[in-house]
């Protein structure tokens, strides 16, 4: 089948149409003119299903997609309808994320998160079986699926293949003593975090440093933590 030649294109890589896909279509979208032809690029299989319900909804004219070896592409025909970009871009600068959490046992808590619900420990212990994380444990994985899945992200969107990707993290505390309340003086806040993250890739080693960089400064719990936490994580490529 062929499209219309498009006046614009995006990729999208491994977003979905709820983590964003959606607010980079609309900005892709705004500056063409009613009637021209978007191609998005996008390598998230649900993309199939969800892009073209939410053309219907918007009043765009969804043409069709054509598989590559990597991704799809979808056209999108601009409708004439007002998309409303800045009130969506607004929208998502002011997005407030919320938990509840209700205590479940003297040690363990239940944290709903949308969808979800799971438990969590003590903020620290040493125990190698446990009933659930500890908040630390938490900590560290927050940061380590930011990192993992930030890379991957940032690498779909520009078009390179990522095998694998794998982040070993260790967080040391300044004085965990102080919070189990056996000294009287210290500080409970971690002191450093320290790791190594594993790529593999037949990606030029230059461009993956570079999405590795990108990753750090685009990542919300990285820079939360890097201005109060000594963190050092190794990138280590395996071509």
């Amino acid at each position: 089948m062929e499209f219309p030649k498009p006046q614009a294109t995006c990729d999208g890589g491994d977003l979905d149409c709820g983590s964003g896909l959606l607010l980079i279509i609309k900005k892709s979208m705004d500056p063409l003119e009613p009637g021209q032809v978007l191609e998005v690029r996008s390598r998230e299989r649900t993309v199939a299903e969800d892009l073209p319900a939410w053309c219907r909804m918007v009043k765009h004219e969804f043409l069709g997609s054509q598989p590559h070896a990597t991704d799809v592409s979808y056209f999108i025909r601009k409708g004439g309808t007002e998309n409303h970009l800045e009130q969506d871009l607004e929208a998502a600068r002011g997005y407030q994320w919320a938990v509840r959490v209700r205590s479940n046992t003297s040690t363990t808590a239940k944290v709903y998160s949308r969808n979800h619900t799971f438990m969590s420990g003590q903020p620290a212990d040493f125990s190698v079986n446990v009933d659930a994380p500890s908040s630390v444990d938490y900590l560290l994985g927050a940061l380590g699926s930011c990192l993992t899945t930030g890379f991957q992200m940032n690498a779909s969107r520009r078009g390179l293949v990522v095998d694998a990707a794998e982040l070993s993290l260790k967080g040391k505390l300044h004085n965990v003593l102080f919070h189990l309340q056996l000294e009287e003086d210290g500080n409970p806040s971690f002191s450093e975090i320290n790791g190594s993250f594993y790529v593999s890739s037949p990606e030029e080693e230059e461009k993956l440093k570079e999405i590795w960089q990108l990753t750090l400064e685009r990542s919300p719990i990285y820079q939360t933590l890097c201005s109060q936490v000594k963190i050092a994580i190794n990138l280590s490529i395996i071509l």
